[in-house]
């Protein structure tokens, strides 16, 4: 982790020289330099400094000993006050980086570049060859329209590479807006745009997440709004802190940003037996474009945290095999950080083509969504991230989403010599706007394993096919299918209504026969968006009921549940619950705040050796070991109801990064019938407060 920090360090430093080059009208100037005119000004204070190095610079002595040959590298910064300050040095020697500071240490003040007329910073990198060279100026004379070089060779000064690239860099137009890459999808920020996506008459295409930037455009400009929001200040770190990117660059066919990513919080749960919840996560995001159909980011998260005590007992529930105690919901493993706390990294990274403009395609580590709503039935992002290849190509009035993901399967009983079991899931989404206010879609899924060494299966590269046929041409117990319907209809442009229904087994026989079997395994979920609510602009409120009979997702193969490192791959209840979700969600300015109500009831096992039947509602058990064929309903076994209501409020410190602080509460009121070693009666009252780069969604609510 400390080497990321020192990258991303270093881009900072050695571009603050190229970013200024476009932005002080004139650079530091030593008093030698004064009757030079401007145009000459850099290559005086080059001259100048390098000469003051060359007289002052002692040699160590064990470098001549030696008979040393190389060079000493520099980041140095001249203040807005004409101060030298050092922000790196190398050498082979330490009596070199000592000797080094020394002499930029005894450098006089002089006159600070300026910007309109005002002190500003700049800053330099600069090579120190040794042994020492008397430095030349470097003086241009045009003759004729002929420019004629008088000496060429400087040692110790500033590199003419460097110098040229920096002549085309552009002003940073924040491109990242009109780009291919994904806008990082948080519900809270999703719901700024979703009233413009979501107008009647609008040909967009909303449930499969995230979207690209360049969707996104043309319906709303993000990139105004982010400017809308910028704070007025003329300081550098004011602007770094409250309204750019840390570094942005952008030159003749490419552009990228740096930014440092926290999540840094200290909160209390009234249940737990420790003192305090906390969580600490540093980490680096970076975007590009290269070209106008080339982007790429990535994020690395080095994290320790530790949360209320119904959460660290969920985490450590989801234990993989190995030493490691817990698996962090969404994150991924945790190892024992001092006694009672995690230390859990994570890395998310993705390239993004766009070949034609009918066509964007991805490959990376993350995570994918399905619906329109808070929940998905199909695809959701409560797992941790996994590799996958993404195929989205939109036409007429169709965008069609083929996913190819790559799954894990950590339980102790599917290892094989100490490694993990890996899984493979296609999808397919067909979202068709059949009018003006109706969408259809269609989604089916197919699972499989390694098994017979057969691989990744190349039936099911096939982007336009159907999964259950050809689960039935791979062999009985080969693949685990699903399929699903969605729809939305616009009321009108502040009143959404969306659904999602979910199949993975269906008896006709059965149904008719009303004994409501096993077989029956199938989930529904009905929703409703309320957009700039009862005239008030920005307030989004929502209402959405989830519905999952008992035993869907699971399968008798254990390994082809619809899971991923023991977290589900779509509702994070897994099966057999009902629930109930409200949501309000708005925002004015910079300033937010979000209140949700969840109602729900679930059905557990026992897990006890008087019943150690499964009831459905944990996919990663084999619905073979069902407790009866039929009389099966939701709640079943451990009946469990659970209440719980999350409200937070904060100020986007910066829109560009997304850098917000907050406060959270959580009240969380969880009774099972039955108290067993797995589910334990839970009141829970969890305050935090905190600063975030708010990336993804974080769900609480298990």
């Amino acid at each position: 982790m400390k080497r990321i920090f020192l990258f991303a360090f270093l881009l900072l430093t050695s571009f603050g020289y190229a970013q200024n080059i476009l932005t002080y009208e004139k650079p530091p100037v030593f008093s030698e330099c004064n009757s030079e005119a401007v145009a000459d000004l850099k290559s005086c204070f080059n001259f100048t400094l390098n000469t003051y190095i060359y007289e002052n610079f002692e040699v160590p002595q064990i470098v001549e000993d030696e008979s040393y040959q190389g060079e000493i590298e520099l980041l140095f910064e001249v203040n807005n006050k004409g101060e030298f300050k050092i922000i790196y040095v190398d050498a082979l020697y330490e009596a070199l980086k000592t000797e080094s500071k020394r002499v930029f240490n005894a450098l006089p003040n002089i006159a600070p570049a300026t910007y309109n007329g005002n002190p500003t910073f700049v800053q330099y990198s600069i090579s120190i060859a040794i042994p020492l060279v008397k430095p030349v100026r470097k003086v241009n004379i045009l003759e004729d329209d002929v420019q004629i070089t008088k000496n060429d060779s400087l040692n110790a000064t500033l590199s003419d590479e460097f110098d040229q690239l920096a002549k085309e860099l552009k002003p940073y137009k924040k491109l990242e807006y009109s780009s291919e890459l994904n806008v990082p999808f948080t519900h809270s920020y999703y719901a700024h745009f979703d009233a413009e996506m979501n107008v009647i008459g609008a040909n967009s295409h909303t449930a499969a997440k995230p979207f690209l930037y360049s969707d996104v455009e043309r319906y709303y400009d993000i990139k105004a709004e982010k400017e809308s929001l910028a704070k007025d200040t003329d300081t550098w770190l004011g602007r770094k802190l409250f309204n750019e990117h840390m570094v942005e660059i952008q030159g003749k066919d490419y552009w990228f940003t740096v930014n440092p990513i926290i999540d840094l919080q200290i909160g209390k749960d009234t249940e737990a037996d420790f003192n305090s919840t906390w969580n600490n996560t540093r980490g680096i995001n970076i975007q590009a474009g290269l070209g106008k159909r080339f982007n790429l980011t990535a994020s690395v998260y080095e994290s320790q945290g530790r949360f209320a005590d119904y959460y660290n007992r969920y985490a450590e529930s989801l234990k993989a095999f190995g030493p490691d105690p817990a698996i962090i919901p969404g994150r991924g493993i945790a190892k024992r950080f001092k006694e009672n706390s995690y230390d859990y990294p994570v890395a998310e990274a993705y390239l993004s083509y766009t070949p034609a403009d009918f066509l964007n395609i991805q490959f990376g580590h993350g995570k994918n969504f399905i619906g329109d709503g808070y929940r998905s039935l199909f695809q959701s992002d409560v797992a941790s991230p996994y590799p996958f290849l993404k195929l989205n190509a939109t036409f007429w009035k169709i965008k069609y989403t083929s996913t190819w993901n790559w799954l894990k399967d950590v339980r102790d009983e599917v290892i094989v010599d100490k490694a993990f079991l890996t899984k493979y899931m296609a999808n397919h989404y067909l979202s068709w706007n059949v009018s003006k206010r109706l969408n259809i879609g269609l989604f089916e899924s197919v699972l499989w394993a390694d098994s017979n060494g057969r691989g990744f299966d190349v039936n099911y590269l096939n982007p336009i096919i159907f999964f259950r046929a050809i689960e039935f041409q791979t062999g009985q117990g080969a693949g685990n299918a699903i399929l699903g319907l969605s729809s939305k209809y616009k009321w009108n442009n502040k009143v959404n209504l969306y659904g999602q229904f979910i199949l993975d087994e269906f008896s006709l026989s059965e149904v008719k026969a009303g004994e409501k079997s096993w077989k029956n395994k199938f989930g529904f979920q009905l929703g409703a968006k309320y957009f700039n609510a009862f005239d008030v602009d920005n307030l989004l409120l929502q209402a959405e009921y989830n519905r999952v009979r008992p035993y869907t997702y699971s399968h008798n193969t254990e390994i082809l549940n619809y899971a991923h490192f023991n977290q589900p791959m779509a509702h994070l209840w897994g099966a057999n619950f009902r629930e109930l979700v409200l949501i309000g969600r708005y925002h004015y300015k910079r300033w937010f705040g979000d209140a949700k109500f969840i109602i729900g009831q679930r059905g557990f096992d026992f897990n006890t050796d008087e019943d150690s039947f499964s009831y459905g509602g944990d996919i990663y058990r084999d619905y073979n070991e069902r407790n009866a064929d039929t009389g099966i309903e939701i709640g079943q076994g451990n009946t469990t109801n659970s209440f719980m209501t999350e409200i937070q409020a904060g100020y986007l410190l910066n829109p560009e990064t997304n850098l917000k602080v907050f406060t959270n509460i959580i009240y969380r009121d969880f009774n099972p019938d039955a108290i067993t070693a797995s589910t334990m009666d839970s009141n829970t009252l969890w305050f935090s407060l905190g600063i975030r780069t708010d990336l993804f969604n974080w769900y609480n609510d298990f």
